[in-house]
């Protein structure tokens, strides 16, 4: 990208590769399969749509720009094949046909959203699981890419299952567990609508806190992703002319910076794709009021690195790190920065 970085890095490529194979896997043991095809698919899907005689194409619609222009590609190629690109709205825990309100007059205070919609909006319950799958005979056998046993499949549906257990276990004695579940619930390998229902299920006295701050963290999803949706590309842009330093920015990307909890964290992020919550902002209000960097850059390494990744989610959360995200009262400034440096003591024991 702009920033001499890739907008998807080994790490999370390599989350994805799995997460895919798992679930052609998955529909195979169910009878059906899942073709797959490397290329754009401006270009493959018209081909599959004319080879297959296919009457429609559905997809989940995205928000941020660089998704939206995949999805309109996609689109002005199946019209010239006179095919329809069906639209549906989803990856988020509450419908939006459920709010009280339309998109438009969605509340921007984090709070009062919050409030609104957990006491006039509902969470439907999530689907059964599909028994089985009837595909037609004549439907092509796809490889999948050959190094495929070398990543040791780790990411499956069980695995997802069991990290959103774990978190639930866990949630007696902590509360940042969040990255436990986001990988999964980023790239639909855990609902977020399923996880809101076991986290409810399985809330007592002793974990009630715990409990609260995932759930909370999946109305922050999807809080950013409306916000996103109401001001479209609110999070991509810095209203702020920050001098970007090339060796300021390298040595917080590589972990070489003079502050020894920023390295740590940051070798942490390139080596697992993984950080927490205090993580994040510790890191991220570093870069942002000690460097004095351009925090879009910092989003875009984010980006690059981590593996639950969503264009909401961390672009909306660097915004509000820099001051500049849509909820107010949530946004962070250098005052914040200052008197987290005064106690990153418990940064470092969390490392």
């Amino acid at each position: 990208n702009k920033y001499n970085f890739f907008n998807t890095g080994e790490l999370r490529k390599n989350f994805i590769i799995q997460a895919v194979f798992s679930f052609k896997k998955k529909l195979q043991s169910l009878g059906g399969d899942l073709l797959t095809f490397e290329g754009y698919p401006e270009d493959i899907i018209p081909q599959l749509v004319q080879k297959y005689d296919v009457d429609e194409v559905y997809h989940h619609r995205e928000i941020a720009q660089r998704e939206t222009s995949i999805s309109e590609a996609v689109e002005t190629a199946l019209w010239n094949v006179k095919r329809n690109l069906k639209h549906f709205i989803g990856h988020t825990l509450f419908h939006k046909e459920d709010f009280p309100f339309p998109v438009r007059d969605i509340p921007t205070d984090f709070n009062i959203f919050k409030k609104k919609i957990n006491k006039e909006s509902i969470v439907r319950p999530s689907f059964p699981s599909v028994e089985s799958i009837t595909i037609p005979p004549h439907l092509e056998k796809t490889p999948f890419p050959d190094d495929i046993d070398q990543l040791n499949l780790i990411q499956d549906e069980e695995t997802a299952f069991l990290a959103l257990d774990m978190a639930i276990n866990d949630a007696k004695n902590e509360t940042d567990l969040y990255w436990r579940i986001s990988p999964y619930i980023a790239h639909g390998m855990l609902s977020p609508i399923y996880s809101y229902h076991q986290l409810i299920s399985k809330a007592n006295k002793s974990n009630k806190k715990g409990i609260n701050t995932l759930i909370d963290n999946l109305l922050r999803r999807d809080y950013f992703r409306f916000m996103l949706k109401k001001f479209p590309n609110c999070y991509f842009i810095n209203e702020c002319e920050n001098v970007e330093d090339i060796n300021l920015i390298k040595a917080w990307t590589e972990g070489t910076t003079d502050n020894v909890t920023i390295n740590t964290i940051m070798n942490k992020l390139n080596t697992t794709g993984i950080l927490n919550a205090q993580e994040r902002i510790y890191t991220s209000l570093y870069f942002i009021y000690e460097l004095k960097q351009n925090w879009l850059v910092g989003a875009s390494w984010f980006e690059q690195q981590l593996i639950d990744y969503a264009p909401a989610t961390i672009y909306g959360y660097w915004a509000h790190y820099a001051e500049q995200g849509t909820s107010i009262k949530n946004n962070k400034t250098v005052k914040d920065w200052e008197k987290l440096k005064e106690n990153n003591t418990n940064v470092v024991e969390t490392l």
